[in-house]
């Protein structure tokens, strides 16, 4: 969040005094890249708190909110560097002055850093949130490199070019948009129990057959909790299996998912008859 803020307060100050909107349109983005950090942070507190009777299933959908948040600050981000890059392409002002280049060269690098790192992070741990707030940081990234072109062409055309680097905040704002949108899909799915990717649902059926005793899986559903999985399945046993066998069948069945390295924090056991 610091490196954000002073990133954004770098950008507007630079963009005023060098008379670049794009690069003043790209401050307000990182902005929202602050807004984002700060909710991604307090959701991964959130959901990391244990259940308890108020929430036996845990807080992990805290993570899942978090998404939905950062995506509509993406948005938001997107309709008012649009608006205001609309309204400053038909008005006439002065060209960007060429240090702005510098500033923006050094946010690409800072900003793409900050992206993998947090990328790296987030699939590490599974978190929509911190992904999106990876993608927050991508977007500024390419925000900047986009107002690095426009601004090069402003530069480099000369009187009639001014408004090069407006178009290219524009172009970037459809980039950000569309992140928005798909981080905005992930965690509504998440927030309905949408199924989670099918290859994973694969692994979890085939590690649950592995178990001695089981003859079949005869229904598997798992959905997204936060970082975490939680899961539903229906184990075929013999059906003149003791309910002692059987039950005994059904711990090593959880044991085993809950200690696989699937993130899974909550495992319910059906057994199922087989009949003949």
């Amino acid at each position: 969040m610091a490196v954000n803020l002073g990133l954004a307060g770098g950008k507007i100050f630079t963009g005023l005094v060098g008379h670049s909107h794009a690069l003043v349109a790209d401050g307000i983005e990182s902005l929202a890249d602050c807004f984002s950090s700060f909710v991604v942070w307090c959701s991964l507190r959130w959901s990391a708190k244990p259940a308890d009777a108020r929430h036996p299933y845990g807080h992990g959908k805290a993570e899942s909110l978090a998404g939905l948040v950062v995506a509509a600050g993406l948005l938001a981000a997107a309709l008012l560097i649009a608006i205001r890059s609309v309204q400053e392409i038909s008005a006439p002002h002065q060209a960007p002055r060429w240090y702005t280049l510098v500033v923006l060269a050094a946010v690409v690098v800072v900003k793409e850093g900050l992206y993998r790192w947090a990328l790296k992070v987030g699939r590490s741990l599974a978190s929509t949130a911190l992904t999106g707030d990876a993608w927050h940081h991508r977007s500024d990234a390419l925000t900047s490199a986009a107002a690095f072109v426009g601004i090069s062409i402003a530069l480099a055309g000369g009187p009639g070019y001014e408004s090069a680097d407006d178009w290219a905040a524009l172009a970037a704002c459809g980039i950000i948009a569309w992140n928005g949108l798909r981080i905005f899909r992930m965690a509504l799915d998440e927030m309905m129990d949408a199924s989670v990717a099918p290859e994973i649902v694969a692994q979890v059926r085939q590690l649950a057959a592995q178990v001695e005793g089981v003859l079949q899986i005869e229904k598997c559903r798992v959905r997204k909790a936060g970082p975490h999985l939680v899961l539903d399945i229906h184990v075929v046993v013999d059906g003149d299996m003791s309910v002692r066998d059987s039950h005994r069948i059904a711990h090593v069945v959880k044991d085993r998912l809950l200690a696989s390295a699937h993130h899974i924090n909550d495992v319910t056991v059906h057994i199922e008859p087989n009949e003949p």
